[in-house]
């Protein structure tokens, strides 16, 4: 049984519904915000962090979750990083309905019917932004709506709203600027496949704050959260649009 499955129905033998209850909500609250220290979810959730051990190591045994070293943007600190808990695939699969199959399926049909190579990823390319495009109208208005130094956050609201359980915050080092993070990708299998989408909302998020954006990490290429740094100041979306598409779904070296 997978454990989407086990999300409402219980096999034979397993724990009280409470239980069960309290790991999805784990589970749910890594989606929700990415990967989390024991400290972070026991705060969050309002359980000992001995309970929380407890949720995750069942958890990891189910492939659910897996732990691995709290990435750090900027400078390091002194001693030994963190131990962060982050979805796997399987546990993105248990909140996610995406026909993934499908999907792939048709961007593969789309390439090949291009012709394939150059054209083919042109083709896709090209359906990536079509895609985005229609989608940023849904959240032109909010950003356009706010004030200047609030359309990141209008970004991320309206991004959560769309099911990208989206964040907005300062960015850390020493550059001045902000982290668009995206803590849940419902086409994430895919754009592993076809970097295209990840670039072609790249470039939307450049236009819709009117500025040159960077991507730092995605989740289609292993990562956490699709972490996408806003800085301030740094000239309009017209002039770099092109730039900010260059490491769109990418990890920069």
């Amino acid at each position: 049984m997978k454990y989407s499955e086990r999300l409402t129905e219980a096999p034979q033998g397993e724990l009280a519904t409470g239980e069960r209850s309290t790991r999805n909500r784990v589970a749910r609250s890594i989606l929700d915000h990415g990967p989390s220290t024991v400290a972070d979810l026991a705060a969050r959730l309002g359980l000992t962090q001995a309970a929380v051990r407890r949720h995750l190591d069942t958890l990891v045994t189910d492939g659910v979750v897996e732990a691995r070293e709290q990435r750090v943007y900027g400078a390091r600190t002194r001693g030994r990083p963190a131990k962060v808990f982050a979805l796997t695939d399987c546990g993105r699969d248990a909140f996610d309905q995406s026909y993934d199959s499908l999907a792939a399926d048709a961007l593969r049909w789309i390439a090949q019917s291009a012709g394939g190579g150059e054209q083919g990823e042109a083709a896709v390319a090209a359906f990536a932004r079509a895609r985005m495009e229609a989608q940023a109208e849904a959240y032109r208005a909010s950003v356009e709506a706010a004030a200047p130094g609030d359309r990141t956050e209008a970004l991320a609201r309206a991004l959560t709203a769309d099911g990208y359980a989206a964040t907005a915050k300062s960015a850390p080092g020493p550059h001045s600027g902000e982290q668009l993070c995206q803590h849940h990708c419902p086409v994430a299998h895919v754009a592993g496949q076809f970097p295209q989408l990840c670039e072609a909302e790249t470039e939307v998020f450049s236009r819709l704050l009117g500025t040159h954006v960077q991507r730092l990490a995605t989740i289609a290429h292993g990562d956490g959260v699709c972490t996408t740094f806003i800085p301030r100041g740094a000239g309009t979306a017209q002039s770099n649009s092109s730039a900010s598409a260059s490491t769109a779904g990418r990890n920069p070296a």
